[in-house]
C-alpha cells in the first residue's frame, strides 16, 4: 500500500489527508465458475482467460466506506484490444484495453461509491468473444477514500487458513482412546475435515473431488524427516499391522512422512460421522495406533488400518480436530464443520467426556486470511474459514459446551486395548 500527500506549512512537514493506494496482485484472485478456467500464477499473473463466462474476482476488507477508483494492469500483444467489465458494490464500469506487446498498460475503470464498510468483491468479466483472450492480468489497483486501512490478502498463496480445536487433557492421563463425532456443513472441494488428532498422527474425511470423497487415517514416522520418506530409516518408520477391506495403504511426505490409509467412501455432508482412535504400548519402544470409522449404512465400526509406530511406548496426547483448505484455487468458498460428543478412555478403561476446547489457526491466519471462526451451534463446537466473511475469532479463544452424557461406552464399540488393572 502508498500512501501520497504531504503538505509544508512554517518549514514543517506535516502529513496532508492522504490517497491510500493499493495493488492487489492477479495471483491472489479467483477464477469462477470453474479455478481450471484460466491459470493463475504468482509468476505471469492470470493467463489463458478466453471464456466470456469467466469471471476474474478479488476479495478485500474495507474499513470504511466512501469513494474509490479502479484499474487492472494487463498485457496484450501490441494492437490488439480486449474489452473488460469491472463491477464493485453492485456498480459497474466498462473500459477498453489496447495492447502493448511486452508492456503492462493499465485500464482505467473509474470511480465506485462503497455505501458500507466490509469485505466486497471485485469482479472483472470479458466482454470479448468466445476463444478470445482477454490479456495476460497482472495486478488490481485501488485508490481514494474507501482504500484508509482496507486490508488484502496479498500473498500468492490463496488458501482459506486453517483452523484448530485443541483439546485440553491433563498431562498424567493415559490416553487409551480418542473418539470424536463431526458433521460436514459445507462441501467444497479441497477440504479435509479431520476429527481426531493427536502427537502422532490425524483422522478425518476429504472431499477429493466432485465424485470421490475418502476416510483418511495417517501415522507420523519418528525421527523428524519433513520431505521425503526415502530418507527415513527402517528403526524410524511406521509399519502396517492391518487394514479394513478396500482400504489403500502407502507413504506419505512433505508435512513429515509416515503410513497413509484412506478408504474411497461417500460420507455425506450434513450428517454425522463416527470416529475412535486407539493407543496401545506394544512394550517401551512402540505404540500400535488404530483407527476405526462407523459405517452409518451397515450401522457398524471398520477398521480403516493400524499401524506399529516406533519410539514411542506410550499413549495419546495433544489431542486436536481441525479443517484445511488444502488446494488454494478455492480458498474462497466457506468450510465448515461440526464437532462434538469428543471422550477420551483412559488406559485404566474409564471413559472421560471432553467439553472444553480451544481455538487456533495457522500462519495463514494471522494476517493474510482473517476469515476464520469457532464457535458453538447446538451443543457441538463449529470451525469455519474461508467466504471472507466479516469477523473473526481470537486466536487461543476457548469455548466450552454442556455434557451430552453420550458416552460412545454406551453402545457397539471396536476392539479397545485392555484396560491397566
Amino acid at each position: 500500500m502508498r500512501l501520497i500527500g504531504c503538505v509544508l506549512l512554517s518549514g514543517l512537514l506535516l502529513a496532508a489527508p492522504a490517497t491510500a493506494e493499493i495493488v492487489v496482485p492477479a495471483a491472489t484472485a479467483y477464477v469462477e465458475p470453474t479455478p481450471d478456467a484460466a491459470r493463475v500464477s504468482s509468476a505471469a499473473g492470470i493467463t489463458r482467460w478466453n471464456r466470456p463466462e469467466v469471471r476474474i474476482r478479488w476479495f478485500g476488507q474495507m474499513a470504511q466506506p466512501g469513494k474509490l477508483t479502479a484499474a487492472v494492469t494487463l498485457r496484450l500483444p501490441a494492437g490488439v484490444t480486449s474489452k473488460l467489465r469491472l463491477t464493485v458494490a453492485g456498480e459497474s464500469r466498462t473500459a477498453e484495453a489496447k495492447g502493448e506487446g511486452d508492456r503492462d498498460v493499465q485500464v482505467a475503470f473509474g470511480e465506485f461509491q462503497l455505501a458500507e464498510a466490509g469485505y466486497q468483491a471485485f469482479e472483472l468479466e470479458s466482454l470479448n468473444a468466445e476463444g478470445v483472450d482477454a490479456g495476460n492480468i497482472r495486478a488490481l489497483t485501488l485508490a481514494g477514500p474507501a482504500t484508509q486501512g482496507a486490508h488484502f490478502n496479498l500473498d500468492p498463496r490463496r488458501n482459506a487458513a486453517s483452523v484448530h480445536l485443541a483439546y485440553p487433557v491433563a498431562k498424567e492421563t493415559e490416553v487409551s482412546a480418542f473418539y470424536c463425532e463431526m458433521t460436514g456443513v459445507e462441501e467444497p472441494l479441497w477440504t479435509y475435515y479431520m476429527a481426531c488428532g493427536w502427537h502422532r498422527g490425524y483422522f478425518g474425511m476429504q472431499v477429493n473431488s466432485s465424485t470421490e470423497r475418502r476416510i483418511i487415517f495417517s501415522v507420523w514416522d519418528s525421527g523428524g524427516e519433513a520431505i521425503d520418506r526415502d530418507k527415513v530409516g527402517q528403526e524410524n518408520r511406521v509399519t502396517l499391522i492391518a487394514k479394513g477391506e478396500d482400504v489403500y495403504s502407502g507413504d506419505f511426505g512433505n508435512e513429515g512422512t509416515g503410513g497413509h490409509s484412506h478408504l474411497k467412501f461417500p460420507w455425506k455432508t450434513g450428517e454425522r460421522q463416527r470416529f475412535l482412535v486407539t493407543a496401545q504400548p506394544v512394550d517401551e519402544t512402540f505404540t500400535i495406533y488404530a483407527g476405526y470409522y462407523f459405517r452409518n449404512d451397515l450401522d457398524e465400526w471398520m477398521l480403516i488400518s493400524s499401524w506399529k509406530a516406533p519410539k514411542e511406548g506410550g499413549y495419546m496426547r495433544g489431542l486436536y480436530s481441525f479443517s484445511e483448505n488444502f488446494i488454494g484455487s478455492n480458498g474462497h468458498l466457506v468450510r465448515k464443520a461440526l464437532y462434538g460428543n469428543q471422550w477420551i478412555r483412559t488406559a485404566a478403561g474409564e471413559w472421560i467426556e471432553i467439553t472444553t476446547a480451544t481455538f487456533s489457526h495457522d500462519p495463514t491466519g494471522k494476517e493474510n486470511r482473517r476469515d476464520r471462526f469457532m464457535g458453538l451451534e447446538g451443543n457441538e463446537f463449529f470451525l469455519s474459514h474461508g467466504g471472507f466473511v466479516d469477523g473473526f475469532t481470537t486466536y487461543g479463544k476457548p469455548f466450552t459446551r454442556r455434557p451430552s452424557g453420550r458416552s460412545p461406552a454406551s453402545g457397539p464399540l471396536p476392539p479397545l486395548p485392555p484396560a491397566k488393572p
